[in-house]
């Protein structure tokens, strides 16, 4: 057995067959889990896993989970139970970002109702839909399990022409403590993870990008380098095998001690 003994154990990624959800399905299919990758992508889902159980020899499935929907995130768990009988860990990564300024001088970039009530379903919704449901399989079985909620940095320190976003991230800080709080008695640790800038993944579009320079008066080049030189002490945007290191330590026994806090991986970025 590895050093982190996540063999067999069976984990959900929400989100899983495009960016951090991508790169922690890998970390887990690496440490011998047997890898559920929830998407909305039927087509790089059902390729994601396809490659996981090719490049690691594990057991994989792909469900086709729009998290914002009651009957979707139940026949998730449904289906992991029927396929492996347990659910050890769910990763609550699926989440969109959508750059926009409260009010728009110029009426290119404004913040609407639409674009809010979007974030707010697929970001919070979605992940008290998917925590509801594998909750209840975790406590049934009476074997507990880990919650990973994916939070922000932006979420603790605001961010400009991201307000939408960094509410629905700021409300996983008090999701992820309440719910440790009921849950931890029943043996399910909950944890949050709040990475900062990284590398591009499907929120760090072309698109994204521009729309995120627009509100922040400055060119898409500035935004890449230098506001990344300037607010990240290490110097470079973090790497998603970085993040999905940090979720799969989380996952494991060895961090069985770790419960109720929301942990920060950004490089030591600022406010600034």
């Amino acid at each position: 057995m590895s050093w982190l003994g996540l063999e067999k154990r069976v984990v959900i990624v929400t989100g899983g067959a495009s960016g951090i959800g991508r790169a922690c399905c890998e970390s887990f299919a690496a440490n011998g889990a047997r890898v559920v990758i929830a998407d909305v992508d039927r087509v790089a889902g059902e390729e994601a896993a396809a490659k996981l159980a090719r490049d690691h020899g594990v057991e994989t499935l792909f469900r086709q989970t729009n998290v914002t929907k009651p009957a979707d995130t139940a026949a998730l768990i449904g289906d992991t139970l029927a396929k492996f009988g347990r659910v050890d860990a769910l990763v609550n990564n699926a989440g969109i970002n959508i750059p926009r300024l409260l009010a728009d001088p110029q009426g290119k970039q404004e913040l609407t109702e639409e674009i809010w009530d979007t974030m707010m379903a697929i970001n919070l919704k979605g992940i008290y839909l998917c925590a509801q449901q594998a909750a209840k399989a975790m406590t049934a079985a009476g074997s507990g399990g880990v919650i990973i909620n994916m939070a922000s940095e932006s979420g603790l320190e605001g961010s400009e022409g991201q307000s939408g976003y960094s509410a629905t991230k700021a409300a996983i800080y008090g999701l992820t403590r309440s719910w440790a709080k009921e849950l931890g008695k029943r043996g399910v640790r909950v944890v949050g993870v709040a990475p900062g800038i990284l590398e591009a993944t499907g929120l760090r579009s072309d698109s994204y990008e521009s729309a995120l320079a627009y509100t922040r008066g400055i060119t898409v080049d500035q935004l890449r380098t230098g506001y990344v030189a300037k607010s990240i002490p290490l110097g470079r945007a973090g790497r998603l095998s970085e993040v999905a290191d940090l979720v799969t330590y989380l996952v494991s026994d060895r961090a069985s001690y770790i419960h109720g806090t929301v942990i920060n991986i950004s490089g030591g970025k600022s406010r600034e």
